[in-house]
């Protein structure tokens, strides 16, 4: 497995961008990009593309096979997978920051996060390399499998965390009656998702969010470490997380911090792909 560190947004535009990822540059959808592409002639460089209905095209000779990134002392395998993404996210990179520094900040105590829709586990990964105590909570088998993988690759398999294969609703409701306490929650959601193990009915987040948000709520209690929310569904911007947030915590909007979820691409491109909210303890 091929490991260069970094991450590069080379370029985007006219719904796609190319994006250099450790060692391989890929060009897949992004359909906010909808100027034209700035540096035309790098996209000829893309080893990887990803067309919609298509599925992967190798455009250098081979299969494509896993392969490594570095984020910091962190590092994660990569893969094509069937829906176009390559199981890690590089707008999130800020986030990871800020919640290994909250973490850290913490002084010595190992607060518990719960992270829900936990995925390939970068974020995970960088809380508990922080010295968290993590419940990783995804639907899907593989891919908290793949979680796990990552967490060996970074040398963080003796970390305590709890790897939870379960749909996230019925795993929260489960904790309440169990009267589990967390000092922080990280989501994730995505705009809608199938129901994973346990049985869940499906996730659809116009509908689900602001439940899901009272029920992590009720196990924090009134003054949680970190509250980070994520999302990157249209209509769903800033000012509506924030909304989310303080109306589940009992906070101000104002005292919830919030941003977009972007990229500022070599060739001067900016991509928009979500946004976030944020709570911390003062």
């Amino acid at each position: 497995m091929g490991d260069r560190p970094g991450y590069e947004l080379i370029d985007a535009g006219e719904g796609r961008r190319l994006e250099r990822f450790g060692e391989l540059v890929v060009d897949r959808p992004a359909p906010m990009a909808d100027e034209p592409p700035r540096d035309p002639l790098a996209w000829a460089g893309a080893d990887l593309r990803f067309d919609r209905y298509v599925g992967w095209t190798a455009i250098t000779e081979g299969e494509p096979q896993p392969w490594a990134v570095g984020e910091g002392d962190l590092r994660f395998e990569l893969r094509p997978t069937e829906t176009g993404q390559v199981g890690w996210f590089p707008e999130q990179a800020p986030n990871r920051a800020w919640v290994r520094d909250a973490v850290a900040r913490a002084g010595g105590s190992s607060p518990q996060i719960l992270n829900l829709f936990g995925y390939t586990g970068a974020m995970t990964l960088s809380a508990a390399a922080a010295g968290a105590s993590v419940t990783h909570v995804d639907g899907s088998r593989p891919t908290v499998a793949w979680a796990r993988q990552n967490a060996e690759l970074s040398g963080l398999a003796d970390r305590p965390v709890r790897w939870i294969v379960d749909d996230v609703e019925r795993f929260v409701a489960r904790e309440q009656r169990r009267e589990r306490r967390y000092d922080a929650v990280i989501l994730d959601p995505p705009s809608y998702g199938h129901g994973g193990r346990g049985g869940g009915s499906g996730w659809r987040l116009e509908e689900r969010l602001e439940g899901l948000l009272a029920r992590c709520a009720d196990l924090t209690g009134d003054d949680p470490a970190i509250v980070i929310l994520t999302a990157h569904t249209p209509g769903f911007g800033p000012d509506r997380l924030a909304g989310e947030l303080a109306s589940a915590f009992g906070r101000s909007p104002r005292d919830v911090d919030v941003g977009e979820l972007g990229i500022r691409a070599r060739s001067g491109a900016h991509l928009r792909l979500g946004a976030y909210a944020r709570i911390i303890r003062e």
